[in-house]
């Protein structure tokens, strides 16, 4: 991707080294079960991660198709908590210029409608940290906490991307800024909130193929930041739909793949459509709630 002509996003905190035990919750690009059952945690921290993200889900605000972000955030986290410096390391700045991108590319689709968009915050933090939704750990994966609407990020998650999930390049780590982005942009339209609402009075394995939905849509609006960027190169692409294969659940989970608990869809859907939102580059064309997926 071309984003060294870039200035990077003001819109970003390094939390640096934090206390706290496990925790956390929002919207995370992995499914939360195989991907702690890979590090050796018990399931009872699992349970206690899945309560968690799903009460915070609730403190999600919006409006219209593409709200104008009015509404005000529970917690708000200014600057850095340990005067560390943000986008500091190679991993951070890039991060931080494909965040400026994003800003640049919903800020222009708002503008486009009449609203202003209102950017989120990415906050940078290494092994443990604290969120608006609680305790941030690595082991959780990037993600998106929606009452302090801030996308967190360990970028030593950039390496095990490429190490473990075998899904390196640029465009893949652009992917996982993207993907969390889209979950604010969730969060702004009301969407997020609706399906926090409907997964109250839903058997579980509904609620799962409701957050499903609500992850595909967040893959289809990384792949509308991709197109309207205009900052791919050849081979961009290929790298971005390999990381969303990478981590489907059905791969995520192997041989004991369950899908009534699927929470964030198969590695053919997390592909097709970050391919849908790219080929596109429209938002409305991102519906994932409205016939099969």
């Amino acid at each position: 991707m071309r984003l060294d002509d870039l200035d990077p996003s003001s819109n970003v905190d390094d939390l640096g080294r934090g206390g706290g035990g496990l925790g956390g919750g929002g919207f995370n690009l992995l499914g939360l079960l195989p991907l702690l059952l890979g590090r050796g945690l018990g399931c009872g921290t699992i349970g206690i991660l899945a309560i968690v993200g799903v009460a915070f889900l609730l403190f999600s605000g919006g409006g219209g198709m593409l709200g104008g972000g009015s509404s005000t955030p529970t917690t708000q986290q200014q600057g850095s908590a340990q005067g560390d410096v943000p986008c500091d390391t190679a991993e951070e700045l890039f991060a931080c210029r494909v965040l400026k991108s994003t800003e640049q590319v919903w800020g222009e689709i708002y503008a486009q409608q009449g609203q202003t968009y209102a950017p989120p915050r990415l906050r940078f933090y290494q092994d443990n940290g604290r969120s608006g939704c609680g305790a941030a750990q690595s082991a959780m994966g990037p993600f998106y906490c929606p009452p302090d609407r801030g996308v967190y990020l360990d970028t030593g998650f950039f390496r095990e991307l490429s190490q473990r999930f075998g899904a390196g390049g640029d465009f893949a780590q652009a992917y996982v800024v993207a993907h969390e982005v889209g979950h604010h942009i969730q969060n702004l339209t009301g969407q997020a909130e609706a399906v926090s609402r409907a997964q109250q009075t839903l058997p579980k394995a509904q609620g799962n193929a409701q957050s499903v939905r609500l992850e595909l849509q967040a893959d289809c609006y990384a792949g509308v930041w991709g197109k309207r960027s205009g900052r791919m190169e050849p081979g961009d692409l290929e790298e971005g739909l390999k990381a969303a294969e990478a981590i489907g659940d059905d791969t995520l989970q192997g041989s004991n793949a369950s899908p009534e608990s699927f929470t964030h869809g198969t590695s053919a859907q997390r592909r097709s459509w970050l391919n849908r939102g790219y080929q596109t580059g429209d938002p409305a064309q991102c519906d994932t709630f409205s016939g099969a997926i």
